[in-house]
């Protein structure tokens, strides 16, 4: 009898549960998503546009495995980038603050110190904390060191100090010195024999430049590209030394799909999270030859197409060591997208009818809506519903989502926790976002957007992109005036005082500047 007893109560038991499973959706399908601690897969583009891939609207370039993720995940329409730049929105995205809280969050040189604060959040330190393995592979340009690197020996800190367990970066970017990778603090291949040498002030005696020997060039510079030769690529700054250690460039995407491999392969049986920042389509565009051609839009458009097979690649991996269904990827990119950008590569003749920020105003180094709206998606088997969301997001909001998918939470950032707009059980974003572009702010709340006055050029003439400056205020309602070609600043004033109201109890104590606008 007593075994019957227990019998009866533990089907009861299990009806109950599966009673309350039948009524799951939402924030509860969330809640026991979290509670598997998935790999988490941050996949991170450079310069790639709007209007760069299938799924947002290309025809001029095939991308079948971005447009995998966007039609088996959630595409976001209005996901955006902190900032119109690089450096200032990975350090957004990795610590879940504003850029421009940090004045030394923008464009960096290739000898920078690190930006992040060691003892600061970030998402590889939080995840750390809740039992995953974290790994960085790819771009960097967040500096490093703590003054002046000795290229030598151990460079310190970096990404192992501000919680990745492994490194395999690029100091800075492809178009700026030094050429090496870096394992772990240490240049791969360095020769003792051969020391490197970094200066961004002045050339080592006897080292070609890109100014002087272009008989050396592979590749002719634009606008200030003209410095060391590597490769017979011309780049920013200067460098000596470290030859058994400069990198290959065509080789350069299959080097970190490699690396991002081989960490997955090592760390399959634990959580792990992986930020994979991939160089493309940043200048030089130096496709591998399998690639040449590939478009009819030159090297730019052949390094996409590259990109997306080694996306491709990364998640067929995923999928052969048998953990694709238990992987969250989000895919993003920057900042949007710039065609000339120091070189001469025929990006801009051999464009045609492509349009990379797709049906926005503006690109890279733009306040419009064109420099940080970038594509945005996220991706995970089984978990999150095919769909598409016009909910307000933004990278930076990654560190509190992930944080409540880890089993935690963050405090004293600007990141919202939007776990549930991520994986498609909600569609209430952001409510309001603050965009950066080179050190000048503007508003986005809701569907308006709106730019303070500044002064300095309506468009920079070397890479042909719209800043988004004017001496009066810009106001744009995006929902039906998404090209942002009607400024109704003059004909809405309500509307543009309660948006500067807004901005300013965000940023005006911060910003003097910013506290003294005042509508005329």
């Amino acid at each position: 009898m007593k075994k019957i007893t227990l019998f009866f109560l533990g089907v009861i038991a299990i009806a109950l549960v599966f009673s309350g499973c039948a009524g799951k959706s939402g924030k509860v399908a969330t809640e026991e998503a979290a509670s598997a601690k998935p790999n988490i897969v941050v996949i991170y583009l450079d310069d790639l546009g709007y209007g760069d891939v299938g799924a947002y609207g290309a025809t001029q370039i095939q991308t079948p495995n971005m447009d995998r993720l966007a039609n088996e995940g959630v595409l976001f329409t209005d996901g955006h980038a902190s900032s119109s730049t690089c450096t200032p929105s990975r350090y957004a995205l990795l610590t879940g603050v504003y850029p421009w809280r940090n004045k030394d969050a923008k464009i960096l040189p290739g000898t920078a110190p690190l930006i992040i604060d060691t003892a600061q959040q970030t998402i590889p330190k939080m995840l750390k904390e809740q039992g995953y393995y974290t790994g960085v592979v790819g771009k960097w340009h967040l500096g490093l060191g703590s003054g002046h690197v000795d290229w030598n020996q151990h460079v310190s800190p970096g990404p192992n100090e501000i919680g990745f367990d492994y490194s395999y970066i690029m100091a800075a970017t492809q178009d700026r010195v030094p050429t090496v990778y870096l394992e772990n603090g240490l240049v791969e291949g360095l020769d003792p024999n051969d020391p490197i040498e970094v200066s961004y002030s002045q050339n080592f005696e006897g080292e070609p430049t890109g100014k002087d020997n272009p008989e050396l060039l592979t590749m002719r510079w634009e606008h200030g590209h003209n410095n060391s030769i590597v490769n017979g690529v011309p780049r920013i700054g200067f460098m000596k030394g470290g030859e058994k250690a400069k990198w290959s460039d065509v080789d350069m995407a299959d080097h970190f799909l490699a690396k991002a491999q081989a960490y997955v392969k090592q760390h399959k049986n634990e959580p792990f999270f992986l930020y994979y920042a991939l160089q493309q389509p940043h200048v030089p565009r130096t496709p591998h030859p399998r690639f040449v051609g590939k478009t009819d839009l030159g090297p730019r458009g052949d390094v996409i197409v590259e990109a997306d097979w080694c996306i491709g690649e990364f998640i067929k991996t995923l999928e052969e060591e048998g953990i694709l269904e238990n992987t969250l990827i989000v895919f993003s990119s920057d900042n949007g997208p710039v065609l000339n950008d120091g070189y001469y590569d025929d990006a801009v003749e051999r464009n045609g009818d492509h349009t990379p920020a797709g049906p926005l105003r503006g690109g890279k180094y733009s306040l419009f809506e064109a420099g940080t709206r970038v594509p945005f998606i996220t991706y995970w088997k089984g978990k999150i519903e095919p769909g598409t969301s016009d909910a307000l997001v933004c990278q930076m909001d990654l560190l509190a989502s992930l944080a409540r998918l880890a089993g935690t939470t963050v405090d004293n950032t600007d990141s919202e926790e939007l776990l549930d707009v991520l994986m498609g059980t909600s569609k209430e974003g952001r409510s309001s976002l603050v965009l950066e572009a080179t050190s000048r702010t503007a508003y986005r709340e809701g569907n308006w957007l709106m730019i303070p006055p500044y002064n300095g050029p309506a468009v920079i003439s070397s890479v042909n992109i719209e800043t988004g400056n004017l001496p009066e205020f810009q106001l744009y309602n995006l929902s039906d005036d998404l090209g942002q070609q009607n400024n109704q600043a003059t004909e809405n004033p309500e509307k543009l005082q309660e948006m500067l109201d807004a901005y300013k109890a965000i940023i005006g104590a911060s910003n003097p500047k910013v506290e003294a606008l005042e509508l005329k």
